[in-house]
């Protein structure tokens, strides 16, 4: 029997075998790999994954998905983890001493973000992240300050990560076709972050970006004085999009040290 895509769980299944191709060409599974993919779906990339590798994981909530996957492939093979990604601990799946895990999938687009932000708890267990976004989303995480798309997604992400944009996927890729283009991003884990406190970064970020027009002297009024943005290296009548990560972190790190400045 067909399994119908459930709008509810974000379901777009892959079946461009070109695409399949490209996206393996660019994952390059191999031997020893402790390979884990989020969302296998019809398991149209876990065929492909598991012609390289004698195992691998799979993370899925649809437990109709579930059951198609239990009865397609033996235990031996594929490793079934069923629930929903976002609340999964990926540093449990056992890697062999001195490797990491590599973490692939079509992510439900509904909730890309927050899988996202999920997965940096793990950075020190992965060593890499090849995903499919949908195309905006991906743009957002590898922009550059100084452009439009550049904003709390990209600050948060490349603190932690490298990242690049590797192909475009268009909609007819897809059945049922998404409404947008998707793009496959490579992330990989930065070893040594500039040190700093997650949920600082996150408040001072959300607060620079909630604003966008205004300069950043004016989106931080009430965290920061002046002097404190002066010396984080930011010029105060700048626009929080042309800030860098580093600069972004240096705030943090003063607000960490500082008292909050005081009411005028």
């Amino acid at each position: 029997m067909k399994h119908i895509a459930r709008k509810r769980f974000g379901q777009n299944f892959l079946h461009d075998d070109s695409v399949l191709g490209d996206i393996i060409t660019a994952i390059a599974p191999a031997d020893g790999d402790t390979m884990v993919e989020i969302g296998p779906g019809l398991a149209a990339m876990t065929d492909l994954l598991l012609k390289s590798l004698p195992h691998m994981h799979v993370v899925e909530l649809d437990r109709d998905l579930v059951a198609r996957l239990e009865k397609r492939f033996p235990r031996e093979k594929l490793t079934i983890h069923s629930g929903d990604a976002l609340k999964f601990d990926f540093a449990s799946i056992p890697v062999p001493a001195g490797r990491k895990l590599r973490v692939v999938g079509n992510l439900p687009y509904n909730i890309s973000s927050p899988l996202l932000f999920h997965l940096t708890e793990f950075t020190a267990q992965i060593e890499d992240q090849h995903f499919m976004l949908q195309k905006e989303v991906v743009e957002r995480m590898v922009a550059e300050p100084g452009t439009k798309a550049y904003g709390r997604l990209s600050v948060m992400l490349q603190w932690r990560y490298r990242m690049a944009l590797m192909f475009i996927v268009p909609p007819e890729a897809f059945d049922p076709p998404p409404k947008v283009e998707s793009a496959i991003v490579r992330m990989i884990p930065i070893a040594d972050p500039l040190p700093c406190d997650t949920a600082t970064l996150e408040a001072v970020v959300a607060k620079a970006f909630s604003q966008r027009r205004k300069v950043i002297r004016n989106c931080l009024a009430g965290m920061f004085t002046e002097q404190q943005i002066v010396d984080a290296g930011i010029d105060p009548g700048t626009r929080p999009e042309t800030v860098p990560v580093e600069a972004y972190v240096a705030l943090a790190n003063s607000l960490k040290r500082a008292p909050e400045p005081q009411a005028q």
